[in-house]
């Protein structure tokens, strides 16, 4: 389905993956609208990154289905990670490249036409426009996690997904990357879908909440309803409750 006539990014559809004895994701289904702010947490092992990357067609399900923008994983896949940014802090960008080289061709890679105007556009918005020259292999965790970030959204994507997008950067600078996916969202309409270990993150940028574990969703809808029916105040005392549920469970 073509997400112009009103159909979901994102679609997935009873997604299982295991890894040896370990059911990491256990027949999940779920649909993204266009436009749409979804968080996925749950604690360790709760399946999260293994979806992101199963949503992006990285890896491949055991069983179950994957549309994105419109496309069928795998057969379209590349069709339809030009329209999408992704960002991990565990994803490596080419060491010996200086920042502005490597954004110039991830951004040849996604289509755009002068990649290295929009680098030198997207480093300024995100304060670092003093690191273009710098190595890749120079920077330190905080900077590598905002070069990773401008590379994902280089080319303008429609969907933006991120896996702890704000891991190891300092208060300020997580801020700036926050306001930048609030921008994003209501000026360009993007929509994102993230996961993050920081549930006051989560509850900023999302408007839906995606709550996993051991592979199922478990409750989704917006963070203040999903809390309320748990009967937590919160979106973090629900996660801290939930991994002290798990920890006792393995004792």
């Amino acid at each position: 389905m073509d997400i112009e006539t009103g159909g979901p990014i994102v679609r997935a559809t009873r997604l299982c993956k295991s890894f040896g004895e370990t059911r990491a994701v256990d027949g999940l289904s779920l649909e993204i609208a266009p436009g749409e702010r979804v968080g996925i947490v749950g604690p360790n092992g709760a399946g999260k990154t293994t979806t992101l990357l199963m949503l992006l067609g990285a890896i491949e399900p055991d069983d179950g289905t994957v549309e994105l923008v419109g496309c069928r994983l795998p057969a379209a896949r590349s069709k339809a990670m030009e329209r999408i940014g992704f960002a991990a802090g565990y994803l490596p960008l080419p060491d010996k490249l200086t920042v502005i080289e490597s954004l110039e061709l991830f951004g040849t890679l996604y289509g755009v036409a002068d990649p290295r105007p929009r680098a030198v556009e997207i480093l300024g918005e995100l304060g670092i426009g003093h690191l273009a020259g710098q190595r890749i292999e120079s920077l330190s965790s905080g900077q590598g996690t905002l070069v990773g970030f401008a590379k994902a959204v280089i080319h303008h994507p429609e969907l933006v997904v991120l896996d702890e997008p704000t891991a190891s950067l300092d208060p300020d600078v997580a801020l700036r990357v926050r306001d930048r996916l609030e921008w994003m969202s209501s000026e360009h309409r993007a929509t994102l879908l993230l996961t993050s270990h920081d549930m006051r993150e989560v509850e900023e940028l999302t408007t839906r909440v995606i709550f996993l574990r051991a592979g199922r969703i478990v409750a989704d809808g917006p963070a203040d309803s999903i809390v309320a029916d748990a009967g937590y105040p919160d979106l973090e005392t629900m996660f801290l409750a939930e991994a002290a549920r798990l920890r006792e469970k393995a004792v």
